[in-house]
């Protein structure tokens, strides 16, 4: 294990005041907040959000916010070329590439992986980026930075096609967060710092262990600290369906998890999209809630998704962080257990005993909370309205994939999913088209990773192998035409690209490709069998 803390000065770099390095206590400035950057984010210079928070300044936020106050009293100035005038392009240009379809996608995929590597980072002044130790992988895209979830996926493509250095340098960097910064941040842009992603750095390491148990021990004392983080702040409250930060009080002493984010304004990179969505509210406190809830759509992955909604058809309802979420609980539940057997391993049997018993404990309240008989699957719950929500979603194959089902729940899930969800071109996301990304009639790599895991813990071979091979296809029909892996399919209509979401859709990608090489392999063995 590398020393993470001799890499700690690079994280005070970056902690949301960018140029701290350089200024006074009282010249530190929240930018995010700065007239600069609102007026250039409400202004639209640029369609994608996200380009203007990825441009580094030439000098610290605070002199550029009295450059900008000095500049803009002219009335002849042209906040465009000011822009132009005072930030870099530097390390913020989209990954494009031109890729050759003589080559078969799977060619092309092992291909692209030196594309798509960064790393070790060299400290960029007054850059957004959070830098790594390590080398990695990016998504691609308008992705330049490391996310959080995605990287399990394409963790376990590398690992397929060999590439075990770079997939064990992802985990370092991970583990060097958690290490440094106590969390693992959506992604590695300062602008992340007030909320995580769904944990799977549990996942991250167990799959590094296959081949040697022990590395697991080895990324127990970060597993842990992760985990303190997601259940920080439960012994402050005090009733049943109280929240305090991630964690959701459900009994006397039961405690269950939900996406969440710590800031009450929009989200930088989304600037104006969260700014008008909330426009036609009517208190500040109104506006605050549905920034809040926006962000921990974010903090989900599911960014966005009906999924959120409190009321039929309205993003403005979006109601993330009031809602218990049944992938989350699995994931923590996991972590338990892991935990605990990182324990077992290093022969500290009582706290093997303590975590085993926290798993325990989760997974009863993951079948009390989550499972509802009369629909026969897992559905959010909504501990406002202490009621499950009407929303079917593949987030209900987390039970499955970590074996939390029993037989009969999973042979109910399996049902829905092979007469509702799926598809010709694999399975959607949710059964309603909203227009929403994370919405029929898209369908995405890491949800079918989870579905086809899930049904095969239970023997459904038949129906994880035609699902496999509905989605390879979409994915080789796709590359054939455009020459491009993508970040989301439209499994509904296989001869129309995907589309909704707050921007284009993103060619790259890494966690498509990961999933592509991890089922390629996984067909080729089945039907050898």
């Amino acid at each position: 294990m590398k020393m993470y803390r001799n890499f700690l000065p690079f994280i005070f770099l970056f902690i949301v005041f960018v140029g701290c390095k350089t200024e006074p206590r009282e010249q530190q400035i929240d930018y995010y907040a700065s007239p600069l950057f609102k007026d250039v984010q409400m202004q639209a210079l640029f369609e994608d959000s996200k380009t203007f928070v990825d441009l580094v300044p030439k000098e610290s936020y605070y002199a550029l916010n009295k450059k900008y106050e000095k500049e803009r009293q002219d009335e002849n100035f042209d906040l465009k070329a000011f822009v132009a005038e005072n930030f870099s392009d530097k390390s913020t240009a989209t990954l494009s590439f031109t890729t050759d379809t003589t080559h078969t996608m799977f060619e092309h995929i092992s291909s692209i992986w030196g594309k798509l590597t960064r790393g070790p980072d060299s400290v960029i002044p007054y850059s957004s980026r959070i830098s790594l130790p390590n080398e990695y992988v990016v998504p691609g895209g308008r992705f330049k930075e490391i996310y959080y979830w995605d990287s399990y996926f394409t963790i376990e493509g590398l690992l397929v096609d060999n590439q075990e250095g770079v997939a064990r340098n992802m985990v370092d960097n991970f583990a060097y967060l958690i290490d440094t910064l106590g969390f693992i941040p959506n992604g590695t842009r300062n602008y992340y710092l007030s909320r995580s992603q769904p944990p799977f750095f549990t996942l991250m390491a167990t799959a590094l262990a296959r081949k040697d148990s022990m590395v697991l021990a080895e990324y127990l004392p970060m597993i842990e600290k992760e985990y303190d983080f997601w259940m920080a702040g439960k012994d402050v409250i005090r009733e049943p369906y109280e929240a305090n930060k991630y964690v959701v009080k459900v009994g006397d002493d039961s405690f269950l998890n939900r996406y969440w984010d710590s800031s009450v304004t929009p989200r930088p990179e989304s600037y104006k999209e969260d700014y008008h969505l909330a426009d036609d509210l009517a208190t500040q406190k109104e506006k605050a809630d549905l920034y809040v809830n926006l962000r921990a759509g974010a903090t989900s992955g599911w960014d966005f998704s009906s999924r959120w909604y409190a009321e039929e058809d309205s993003f403005e309802s979006t109601n993330t962080a009031n809602i218990l979420a049944v992938d989350l609980n699995c994931l923590l539940y996991f972590m338990e257990n892991q935990i605990a057997h990182g324990y077992n391993l290093i022969g500290d049997k009582q706290a093997e005993s303590l975590f085993r018993e926290k798993a325990l404990k989760r997974k009863d309240l993951i079948q009390e909370i989550f499972w509802v008989e009369d629909v026969q699957f897992y559905m959010d719950f909504d501990f406002k309205t202490k009621s499950n929500t009407d929303e079917f979603t593949l987030a209900a194959t987390y039970p499955l994939f970590f074996n939390i089902a029993t037989k009969e729940q999973a042979e109910a899930v399996k049902e829905k999913l092979i007469t509702e969800f799926l598809k010709d071109g694999g399975l959607l996301t949710t059964l309603k088209n909203t227009g929403q990304q994370w919405d029929a009639p898209n369908g995405w790599a890491p949800l079918h990773w989870m579905a086809v895991h899930g049904l095969l813990n239970y023997g459904y071979k038949e129906e994880a192998l035609d699902i496999m091979k509905r989605w390879l296809a979409i994915n080789e029909r796709v590359y054939k035409n455009t020459g491009k892996m993508m970040e989301k399919y439209n499994v509904e209509d296989i001869s129309l690209l995907s589309g909704g979401g707050e921007y284009e859709t993103q060619d790259g990608f890494g966690w498509t490709n990961g999933v592509a090489l991890g089922f390629k392999v996984m067909v080729e063995q089945m039907e050898k069998q």
